[in-house]
């Protein structure tokens, strides 16, 4: 029976570099078998010295092809219209995709078997291998960017007096046995692609742009770079008790730096859209892509239950000091809030997480305002009762307060239905309600 090329057979009448293409093929679809001394058209051409081929392929598959694709080789010597030939099994392999060491996980460097042909993956097949292969947990694959670089993160952990090898980055989960970068050195690398934007709003709404900023590179570079700029957004403002003047910030400082650690700890990297964070006149919000860990619920996560979706990185971060133990940034969040009447709020969708800060200097010039307004009120009710009838700038003087505050005040006092107008322009006054 002559030997025909199909979806499992392939034919090559010499060892040549496409033979690691092929047998990359192979392993990443069904398996199949590889005749060496073969033409195209099923001629037998024979092989001299087999021994010498099959030690010539051996070598090609252990320098060429990442991952170790070898025990899912074997070879045997078969005598085909009265010639020698070799005949290479390859299954399919368990560490998918396989690869050529020199291109890496790219189209140009993974190929799949379709009919008779070896042609380059798609970028959606080899995810999907991957994740195959390594599970659904995102920061343990392997990473499709294996040209990575490290100066941020080395310099982090310089700060903290550790010091980042290739023995620790495996220890770590940054990098394979074989050499092969996870997606967490993705993450942790110069060249991550998540990013994180801020964007800063004048008023209570996104209708008045004020600022913009957008944060890239290792997320260490980003939570340095994201935490200064959102400082500067903390403006400070001074109150006086007495002689002695006390400043204090929009923010507690540990609230904004919780939730920032949060949205890098707990994000769903596998998403490609931004961390969010909206800083308004009132309020700091940070929107994290990915929802609760299937199991929690939100009442849990205020009891310090946590279920961590990138375990890796948060031991980095823990290593690293820069968070205390899993499960109790939220509860920091609160404490810092305490004694306050307005709270943080959280708010939970299938793919988002949301937390908001309120600004504790505008709420609290709101509350003075509305003190405010009570003291003027009273002010107001108590020389209606005296004098029966007064105009506006009986009242600005009554107040000492200047004519857009005495129009306010007169004004908010007639809708509440608490006093009437009368008159109009020059001859306008103010009575009490009959």
């Amino acid at each position: 029976m002559k030997l025909l090329e199909n979806e499992y057979i392939e034919l090559k009448s010499i060892v040549n570099d496409d033979i690691c293409k092929e047998i990359i093929a192979f392993a990443n679809s069904k398996g199949g078998a590889l005749y060496v001394g073969v033409n195209d058209d099923g001629t037998a051409l024979g092989l001299d010295n087999i021994d010498q081929v099959i030690l010539q392929i051996n070598n090609k598959v252990k320098d060429n092809i990442k991952p170790d694709l070898t025990m899912f080789i074997s070879y045997e010597t078969e005598v085909y219209d009265d010639v020698h030939i070799l005949k290479i099994n390859i299954q399919k392999g368990t560490e998918r995709p396989y690869y050529l060491a020199a291109k890496g996980l790219k189209p140009s460097g993974v190929y799949v078997r379709n009919g008779t042909s070896c042609d380059p993956a798609t970028d959606s097949n080899i995810r999907k291998m991957i994740k195959e292969s390594d599970g659904d947990v995102f920061e343990n694959n392997r990473s499709l960017e294996q040209n990575l670089t490290f100066q941020s993160t080395t310099n982090q952990f310089k700060k903290h007096g550790l010091s980042l090898n290739r023995n620790n980055m495996q220890t770590l989960g940054i990098v394979s046995k074989d050499g092969v970068y996870s997606n967490l050195g993705f993450i942790l690398s110069d060249q991550n692609t998540s990013t994180i934007k801020a964007a800063v709003f004048n008023g209570l709404d996104k209708n008045n742009f004020q600022d913009r900023c957008e944060f890239s590179g290792s997320i260490f570079q980003q939570m340095d770079e994201a935490y200064s700029y959102l400082n500067l957004c903390n403006k400070t403002s001074a109150t006086f008790e007495g002689l002695y003047r006390i400043d204090r910030k929009s923010y507690p400082d540990e609230a904004i730096r919780e939730c920032l650690l949060n949205c890098i700890i707990h994000r769903e990297y596998s998403y490609s859209a931004s961390t969010l964070i909206s800083v308004y006149d009132d309020r700091m919000e940070f929107v994290t892509l990915g929802g609760l860990a299937e199991g929690i619920e939100k009442d849990d996560l205020m009891l310090g239950v946590s279920v961590c979706r990138n375990q890796k990185l948060a031991s980095i971060f823990y290593r690293l000091t820069l968070i205390e133990a899993y499960g109790t940034g939220l509860l920091k969040i609160m404490d810092v809030y305490n004694g306050h009447d307005i709270k943080p709020q959280i708010e939970i969708s299938s793919n988002a997480f949301k937390i908001t800060l309120p600004n504790l200097n505008y709420h609290q010039v709101q509350l003075d305002n509305i003190e405010n307004d009570n003291n003027y009120n009273n002010c107001v009710m108590d020389y209606l009762n005296i004098y029966g009838v007064a105009s506006r700038n009986d009242i600005e003087n009554t107040l000492g307060v200047s004519q857009a505050t005495a129009n306010r005040v007169l004004r908010k006092m007639v809708n509440d239905n608490l006093i009437r107008q009368e008159g109009r322009g020059k001859t306008t006054c103010y009575k009490k309600k009959n």
